[in-house]
């Protein structure tokens, strides 16, 4: 049999699995039978394929890597501060923190940072430390210098104008009011299309000034209830980053009463 006729039978051949073998016992088949056989995957239904280089493997099997999220809760700085309801930004991004095993420990772009991965994609959290009217300047600063668009950077704050303890999710919208959302959104030029997630505070009692009232602490039977909120929290920000937003806005929206979907 001469050599074209000998490698022709050869590309007949099924050998499952063989690729692993080329690789560690390329003395036992000659070179260019290792050539042809490197056009067939191991798999079953790859034999119909077209042929396929070694580089062309190598390129494939490298997936590019994971742009960061960025989850920002906003809030004042200081005990002064510490459990009141313009703050539940921060305790909400404290709850998910702590929940994934990220510190967040490191001070820089103006806020309280920390890094780490919620399943397998990276996330920067960020309590900003401007107080509440400039929290654009940190929340700016640490997307432009990591480049993070702006639909995967979540913004978490208190809402007046949801249930207390409710949660809505929502993929862009305005200010509605809020200080601190009206910083980010100037410092991101205009744009409102970032998700985020709002969390009721109620309505101020009587005629009580709202300003004061954000400004007032939980109650402890709050702090109770917010817990349960906090655990939605966590659970709704898994989803969103592995599961995409779809999901998340269904599982915190859908099962909410229905004076939060106006």
């Amino acid at each position: 049999m001469n050599v074209a006729a000998s490698l022709s039978s050869i590309a007949t051949v099924r050998f499952p699995n063989c690729h692993r073998c080329f690789r560690s016992s390329k003395t036992l088949i000659p070179s260019s039978s290792v050539r042809i056989m490197s056009q067939f995957s191991s798999s079953p239904s790859a034999s119909s394929a077209p042929p396929m280089s070694s580089n062309t493997v190598a390129v494939e099997s490298k997936k590019p890597p994971k742009q960061p999220w960025l989850i920002v809760g906003l809030g004042n700085p200081g005990k002064k501060y510490h459990s009141t309801r313009h703050n539940v930004g921060f305790d909400m991004v404290d709850a998910i923190a702590e929940a994934e095993g990220i510190s967040l420990s490191s001070v820089s772009f103006k806020a309280l940072v920390g890094k780490g991965l919620i399943g397998d994609v990276p996330v920067i959290f960020a309590k900003p430390q401007t107080f509440m009217n400039k929290s654009g300047e940190s929340v700016g600063s640490i997307v432009s210098y990591y480049k993070i668009p702006l639909k995967q950077v979540l913004v978490i704050f208190d809402d007046l104008d949801l249930p207390f303890a409710k949660l809505r999710l929502l993929p862009k919208g305005g200010h509605g009011g809020h200080n601190g959302m009206r910083s980010v959104i100037d410092h991101f030029k205009g744009s409102r299309d970032f998700p985020r997630l709002r969390i009721g505070i109620g309505r101020p009692p009587g005629k009580m000034d709202p300003v004061n009232f954000v400004l007032r602490p939980f109650t402890k039977q709050e702090l109770e209830e917010l817990n349960f909120t906090f655990q939605d929290g966590v659970e709704a920000v898994r989803i969103l980053l592995l599961e995409g937003f779809n999901k998340s806005a269904t599982f915190v929206n859908s099962a909410k009463p229905l004076e939060q979907c106006g």
